[in-house]
Parts: C-alpha cells; sequence; structure tokens
C-alpha cells in the first residue's frame, strides 16, 4: 500500500481511538474532520450521494446530529471538503511516484499508480469519481474544485511532455491533444471500473491500454 493512503488511514485509526481529553480546539477539528471524512465516504459508497445526509454524516462520525451542519453548512461544500481530501491523498501518491521524472517515464507512472488507487482505495476512487460526474452541469463549489483538479491533471501531463528533452519537437507542439486524450482515457476508464468494480483484470488491461496509447502518441514518427 502506498505511504499517502496508509498515512490516511493511520489517521483514521488515531481519530477513532483519540479522546478529547488534553487536545487543543485545532487537534479536536482535525479529529472530527476525519471522522466526517470517514462517515460520509462510508455512506456515499453505502447509499449514494442523493441519500447522504448531513444529519447522517454527524452520527455516523460519532458525533450528534448537528456537527456536520454546523461544521460545512451544507451537503455541497461537505462533498467539497471530500473530493479535496480525496484530491490530496491522490496528488501526494502521484507525487511521490513522479517525482523528478518527465515524458513517458512520469506518464506510465502516473497510469499505474492510478490503477494501485483503484485497487488499494477502491471506496476513495468510488467517492471521489461519483462526486465528479454528479457535478456536471451543476453550478457549485464542488463543481468549481473538480474542474481545477481536472486542470491540474491535465496541465501535468503537458509539463511532463515539455519538459523531457528526448521527446521530438512534433510531440511537444501536441502537447495539449496527448494530455487531452491521457485524461479522456483516465474518466472512462474509471467509468468502467465503477460499473465492472469485480473487473480488476479488465480495468487492468484498460490501464496498461492507456500507457500504449500514450507511448504512440508520443513516440510515432
Amino acid at each position: 500500500m502506498t505511504s499517502a493512503i496508509k498515512n490516511n488511514k493511520l489517521r483514521s485509526r488515531e481519530a477513532s481511538k483519540q479522546t478529547k481529553s488534553g487536545l487543543t480546539q485545532a487537534e479536536r477539528t482535525e479529529i472530527s474532520d476525519q471522522k466526517m471524512f470517514d462517515a460520509t465516504v462510508r455512506l456515499i459508497v453505502e447509499r449514494g450521494p442523493e441519500n447522504t445526509r448531513l444529519t447522517d454524516v454527524g452520527i455516523e462520525a460519532g458525533y450528534s446530529r448537528g456537527l456536520a451542519g454546523h461544521r460545512f453548512g451544507n451537503k455541497d461544500k461537505l462533498f467539497n471538503f471530500v473530493v479535496r481530501k480525496v484530491a490530496d491523498i491522490w496528488l501526494e501518491q502521484l507525487k511521490d511516484a513522479t517525482e523528478k521524472a518527465t515524458g513517458l517515464v512520469a506518464i506510465e507512472q502516473a497510469i499505474e499508480q492510478h490503477y494501485q488507487f483503484c485497487v488499494e482505495a477502491p471506496d476513495y476512487v468510488y467517492t471521489f469519481y461519483t462526486l465528479w460526474f454528479e457535478s456536471i452541469n451543476t453550478d457549485s463549489d464542488l463543481s468549481t474544485t473538480i474542474q481545477s483538479i481536472h486542470q491540474r491533471r491535465f496541465q501535468d501531463v503537458v509539463n511532463w511532455v515539455l519538459n523531457d528533452p528526448t521527446i521530438e519537437a512534433r510531440a511537444k507542439r501536441d502537447a495539449d491533444s496527448i494530455a487531452g486524450q491521457f485524461s479522456a482515457a483516465v474518466i472512462g476508464i474509471v467509468y468502467y471500473w465503477l460499473s465492472n468494480p469485480e473487473k480488476l483484470v479488465e480495468t487492468k488491461r484498460l490501464h496498461d491500454g492507456l500507457a500504449t496509447t500514450m507511448r504512440c502518441l508520443i513516440k510515432r514518427p
């Protein structure tokens, strides 16, 4: 299991053990945020976003019915918090895998890590992309956050292509198209996986196929 996922699961265990005595307000807030994140993920996986209520999150997290509403105000802000937290865990994992890498090496590592994220943290992936797909065509903080995350993923690929001195100028001119193909393929692969969560072998083949596509796009004459 990657360090990013392991660290968050460790924080979850520590949060479940902590009591209020001897803790600062900041520490209590951090613990309650972690518990509500975990509770929201569980409820979305079990019930879906539409049937996940703020009152249920507070109770599932071990607090009062009103805590999530008091902390976040509405479901959009709660879901925005959850998406940001999953994105932070993913970006930490991606950074660890691709640090100092560029070009195809970075792209292939990113694809492999995305598959590993599906295997090692399926509830996080399910929650993130379910909220992503449901935010389409909505005018909300959540939609804005997801668009920003999507743009960050797109720009990472562009930068990996542009910053690799071994990649030809022709491919660098197509960097935006290559990044667009990468981003679209990842979303398609995740949609397949969400519809067929038991088909990990096929999901792995789709990830491998994306890596092959990236190699063809970047290295074609």
